[in-house]
């Protein structure tokens, strides 16, 4: 089956299922502020999920199952949910990497991190797509790159640095309030544990990171890898001469960005502009 049609159909289940909990949850007598705090979610959380913007996942819906009393229809529904290609096949084996990494290390020049975009900026990305994406496409990557966030707010997060051009931090991409919740999302995320955020600033006179954005990360068994992409395709790097040699970009990457205290400056700064 085509990717677009297979991403189309997993729109469409999200939808359903979404209407499926909404459906439950006025049965209940619930809104959606009552339900999340009874499940323990963000009130956007529920939401998203009831407009299909998010999938639901298997272990929140034996959750909702259990406080609806609905004898395990959501689950089953999520269970049973289209198998979809909603990244590239190129880019799935990275995916399961990020997944159980230790570390993780980003360089971003021109857009953020998956990992650090809120729904409305991943929104505005895959809006400037070409060629467009329906709106059921956009819908079902959006999901998708919300659920992948779930590794930095896990028990045990990996240990996540990002270094990020200046020029992602003033561009306005999705239009200002976009802008300005986004600003105020990466000043949150400079205070969780176990992340690290630097800003490369403009204008400077040296820059080890000319040849464009990467990733490296660490397994649990501590193999280093990285990972680059392309306008139409990817490379995961296994070759530990590649590896050091991206491993001593972004360390050198590191010590010319603003440090973790100048860039909370820099982001108060711009805030205080709005």
């Amino acid at each position: 089956m085509h990717p677009r049609k297979r991403q189309r159909k997993n729109a469409s289940a999200m939808k359903l299922v979404g209407a499926q909990l909404a459906m439950f949850r006025e049965f209940a007598g619930l809104r959606q502020r009552e339900l999340a705090e009874r499940v323990c979610v963000h009130e956007e959380t529920i939401a998203s999920v009831e407009q299909g913007r998010r999938p639901l996942k298997p272990d929140l819906a034996k959750v909702l199952d259990r406080v609806l009393d609905t004898k395990r229809a959501l689950e089953t529904a999520v269970a049973n949910m289209p198998e979809i290609d909603l990244v590239p096949a190129w880019a799935e084996q990275y995916m399961d990497i990020e997944r159980e990494a230790i570390a993780l290390s980003f360089y971003a020049n021109q857009v953020l991190p998956g990992l650090l975009q809120m729904e409305n900026y991943a929104r505005a990305v895959f809006r400037n797509k070409v060629p467009t994406l329906s709106e059921e496409e956009i819908n079902a990557q959006v999901g998708a790159r919300l659920e992948r966030q779930e590794i930095l707010h896990r028990k045990e997060p990996p240990t996540s640095s990002f270094i990020i051009s200046e020029a992602i931090v003033v561009d306005r991409l999705g239009g200002d309030e976009v802008y300005r919740e986004t600003l105020r999302h990466l000043r949150a995320c400079t205070d969780l544990p176990g992340i690290t955020l630097q800003v490369m600033p403009l204008g400077r006179e040296t820059h080890a990171g000319l040849a464009g954005p990467f990733i490296l990360l660490e397994t649990p068994d501590h193999q280093h890898l990285a990972y680059t992409e392309t306008q139409r395709g990817s490379q995961l790097v296994t070759d530990r001469d590649e590896v050091s040699i991206l491993e001593r970009k972004y360390a050198m990457l590191r010590t010319q960005a603003l440090n973790p205290e100048e860039t909370k400056g820099l982001l108060d700064r711009l805030l205080g502009e709005q």
